[in-house]
């Protein structure tokens, strides 16, 4: 299934102010280059002028996307899923754990990510105070926590052996984990810590801090 291609490109902002370093999203992107062991280099376009072109690859303005040969894909969800249909270390390929990587890989996105970030964006404000709103999206991540839990404290990652699913899944809840949204959820933190001390994360974490601080 891996095969020789030409370097695959990551396409990311020039510059990111300090809070999101890190958190940037095309380190899901880095990551699971890094644990494929596919050559890839990183592109730079700006973050205070998206034109045309930038808008061309990533309809929101955001970043990243993926440029291999002539393809140019964006999400890191489907850039995930491009890069594991081109490598088994990243996606199973039996089809029982192939289809248990492609439904925790949504379920992150899906059931996960959608209580998470909402949550995050009010953490980042600082907007945590008595009100309904904030109060049903802390209890919606947590009902979404609490299903989480046993799952992952029953098994070291979510479709056997560690794949894309774990990618994305581990990078949702490490955002969680950074306002210590995990304190209850002991097995949730085991799980990303058991992800993020992994190399290839540790060295996608590190480039992205290196690249945003080389243009301060």
């Amino acid at each position: 299934m891996n095969k020789p291609m030409n370097p695959i490109t990551i396409t990311t902002f020039d510059w990111v102010p300090e809070v999101p370093r890190g958190y940037v999203r095309d380190i899901r992107v880095r990551w699971a280059l890094e644990e494929a062991g596919l050559p890839y280099r990183v592109k730079s376009v700006p973050f205070d002028a998206r034109n045309a072109e930038h808008f061309s690859h990533q309809p929101f303005g955001q970043v990243p996307w993926l440029t291999d040969g002539d393809i140019s894909i964006f999400e890191s969800g489907a850039i995930l899923l491009y890069l594991g249909e081109r490598s088994d270390a990243l996606m199973p390929t039996d089809s029982r754990s192939r289809c248990e990587t492609l439904e925790w890989l949504f379920a992150a996105l899906n059931s996960v990510e959608m209580a998470s970030l909402p949550w995050s964006i009010f953490q980042f404000s600082g907007d945590t105070g008595d009100t309904p709103g904030w109060k049903r999206l802390n209890e919606f991540l947590k009902a979404r926590l609490q299903h989480l839990e046993p799952v992952v404290a029953g098994r070291e990652w979510l479709a056997g052996t560690f794949s894309i699913a774990d990618i994305l899944m581990a990078d949702v809840l490490r955002l969680v984990d950074r306002f210590d949204g995990l304190a209850g959820h002991p097995a949730c933190r085991d799980y990303v810590a058991r992800a993020t001390a992994r190399p290839s994360f540790v060295k996608a974490h590190a480039d992205q801090m290196a690249h945003f601080a080389a243009a301060d």
